[in-house]
């Protein structure tokens, strides 16, 4: 057996590693989400390989005013040169899949990992340029503040509250980089190590990576965190983890409520565009409050139940745990679209 030759399943990896960098061709690599409470729905930033997306023009008239440059697809010269670099990657993959040889598994390894700092490093830089380079006759100047977003993760900048995190482009090029990574290791591992136990478990943890890659793209709801959340409505810190629900727009915002009653309210406020509505959840009363769809769930409304915010409604995931409920708190069974049809 010739020792420089990758295994099966490292060459079928290497293989839709390629088919994911074409996939990153058309989905946001990275995404910066403003919020503020003039903006219940936030404002979205969408960086693709060729171009800016998102509330691109509500966020340059927002900047306007404190200064920064306008932001243009024009102005960066990355746009015009990205997607070949992407093209170029998914070719050389390929080519690693089809040939097969090792050494040419780790030259592509070291160059695409070297491209993912260089990258990172340009974008550290263009968030600086365009955070800090303010005009100073602007209408809104604060001494000494710079609005440079965080490179990922959470930052307050005035009423804003800025998060940057990678779009489905961003998380398929990550994980080509991790299923790269493990192919390298074990192909070393193999080689050194030629036992079938060893290549199995590296094919079962490339395998996971690849379904994580795949279900990566798709946002679904956050566990509501007592003593931590704040209710979108009300603004009062989670208190009862009982009565909680929380709201997933096709942007893949979330929103977090302390009570239906507040997430009724909200969505009923001049300020939240209903149609954007993904999903929406509820917490389940009995058992672990875990949250469920909302039209899976069974509603219970009675005053004796003393919900946070005054809705007294409870929501259950099964008739036997409303039943038991029931027993102790006498009221009227809803189901959602009683609510939301109101």
């Amino acid at each position: 057996m010739n020792k420089d030759r990758m295994t099966k399943w490292a060459r079928l990896a290497v293989g839709l590693c390629s088919l994911a960098l074409i996939a990153v061709l058309f989905f946001p690599m990275w995404r910066i989400e403003l919020g503020a409470p003039q903006y219940p729905e936030g404002l979205v930033l969408l960086i693709y390989p060729d171009k800016l997306g998102g509330n691109v023009d509500i966020i340059n008239g927002l900047n306007h005013y404190i200064g920064m440059k306008t932001l243009h697809t024009d102005d960066f010269y990355e746009f015009k040169i990205l997607p070949y670099i992407v093209i170029c990657f998914s070719i050389l993959l390929l080519l690693v899949s089809v040939i097969g040889k090792k050494k040419l598994l780790n030259i592509s390894f070291s160059l695409f990992v070297a491209f993912g700092i260089v990258a990172m490093i340009d974008f550290w830089k263009w968030e600086y340029n365009y955070g800090h380079n303010l005009n100073p006759e602007a209408a809104i100047v604060v001494p000494g503040m710079a609005y440079q977003p965080p490179l990922i993760g959470f930052k307050q900048l005035l009423n804003f509250q800025a998060y940057s995190i990678p779009g489905t482009g961003g998380w398929l090029f990550i994980g080509t980089g991790i299923v790269l990574f493990l192919a390298v290791v074990s192909e070393w591992y193999a080689a050194r190590k030629s036992t079938r136990s060893l290549k199995s478990k590296a094919g079962i943890a490339v395998t996971a990576l690849l379904a994580f890659m795949i279900t990566s793209c798709s946002r679904g709801p956050e566990p509501i965190v007592v003593g931590t959340d704040h209710c979108n409505f009300c603004k009062m810190k989670v208190s009862d983890n009982r009565f909680g629900a929380e709201i997933v727009t096709r942007k893949g915002k979330i929103f977090k409520f302390d009570d239906i009653h507040c997430m009724l309210s909200f969505m009923q406020s001049g300020n939240f565009d209903r149609a954007s509505v993904q999903d929406v959840f509820l917490t389940d009363f009995s058992g672990r409050h875990e949250l469920m769809k909302s039209l899976d769930a069974i509603l219970l409304k009675s005053d004796s139940l003393r919900a946070p915010m005054g809705g007294n409604i409870a929501a259950f995931r099964s008739n036997d745990s409303l039943q038991y409920v029931e027993a102790q708190y006498k009221g009227s069974v809803l189901h959602w679209n009683d609510l939301n049809n109101k």
